[in-house]
């Protein structure tokens, strides 16, 4: 790596300071909140929201606004976080002012972690009155799994990542994964879970699914799970979900098939009772995709075929671009057969 003079100056003078020195070393291992960083490093809050000015000025730090509050990460990109890691990796993590820096901050994680675990904890009957009514999920992910294929995708999105799990399943098919969900409860509860399984390339931010805040075709794979039938409009949602893959890349919706549970919609906010294939269908042909390979999985009670009006059938919808193939490293629309087989839409 060869940086111009200009651009090598700058970063070194920004790192050439014991706070701000301090401040990257604990981004290098996650993603950090100004009030995070004054209760770690014990200094004020102007103090730390000037260091990191400095810091994001010279290119070392990425910034990512969730409501109110914005969380930094070491920048992913860029020549000035190329130099700023390749710095950090020369210093002795053992020192005791980085050690103890370390210590308060897994602390504070820790901390964080439980309070989005009580969050998850107390609304947990709702995701499980929800899954009871539907095949088990394991059979809903590998049916996922199978279709999306084995990449490996750059960049994988995530949208309404809710508990982060999507992100999870695919952890070892991205190169960087980025979920997106407007609950900063959820953000927190899902932020706490990746941290915990030590997926570093996994983040969560906060957007909103009709503005999402990434540029035009820089997605691999675009996830869409059971998120639609909670939106009053999902043609605009597969529409921006759209404008964010490339060319060959992919887009996965995951839902429910039209359904009578009124219950739902009163007691989960849910706006639409599933979705009709041929609604959806419509939708992603207006986004300029098409659908690749469709699969139902129907649940069964004691072998017998259950009523429409008290089971859902979750639906699956692989969908690329007009010209694009089936997924990266699979053939499109094979499912497991646990699972049932995708139909692949000619």
């Amino acid at each position: 790596m060869r940086l111009a003079v200009q651009t090598a100056v700058g970063v070194l003078k920004a790192v050439a300071e014991p706070t701000r020195l301090r401040v990257l070393m604990l981004l290098a291992s996650g993603e950090l909140n100004v009030k995070d960083l004054t209760r770690i490093l014990g200094q004020s809050q102007p103090r730390i929201s000037r260091h990191l000015k400095l810091l994001a000025e010279a290119g070392l730090l990425e910034r990512a606004p969730e409501g109110s509050w914005v969380y930094f990460r070491l920048a992913e990109a860029g020549e000035g976080g190329a130099l700023a890691r390749m710095a950090l990796e020369t210093i002795d993590r053992s020192d005791p002012v980085l050690a103890r820096d370390r210590h308060r901050a897994e602390a504070l994680k820790s901390e964080r972690e439980a309070a989005a675990h009580a969050y998850f904890q107390a609304h947990a009957g709702e995701w499980d009155s929800i899954r009871a009514l539907h095949v088990a999920e394991a059979e809903v992910e590998a049916a996922v799994s199978a279709a999306l294929g084995s990449g490996p995708f750059n960049l994988l999105i995530d949208l309404g990542t809710g508990t982060g799990r999507m992100l999870e399943l695919f952890a070892d098919r991205y190169r960087r994964g980025l979920g997106l969900d407007l609950s900063p409860a959820m953000l927190a509860y899902a932020r706490a879970k990746l941290e915990r399984a030590g997926l570093g390339h996994a983040q969560v931010r906060q957007g909103d699914i009709y503005h999402l805040p990434l540029a035009d075709q820089a997605a691999d794979a675009v996830l869409m799970h059971q998120v639609l039938h909670f939106l009053s409009d999902p043609a605009r949602a597969i529409r921006e979900a759209a404008r964010l893959l490339r060319p060959a890349g992919h887009l996965m919706i995951v839902d429910f098939a039209p359904h009578e549970m009124e219950f739902l919609r009163e007691e989960f906010a849910h706006r639409r009772l599933g979705l009709s294939g041929e609604q959806v269908a419509l939708w992603v042909e207006q986004a300029g995709l098409r659908i690749i390979a469709q699969q139902d999985l129907a649940p069964t009670a004691s072998g017998k075929q259950p009523r429409k009006s008290d089971r859902l059938t979750v639906s699956l919808w692989l969908c690329g671009t007009v010209t694009g193939g089936g997924p990266s490293g699979s053939e499109p629309g094979r499912a497991s057969e646990s699972t049932g087989t995708m139909e692949v839409v000619a």
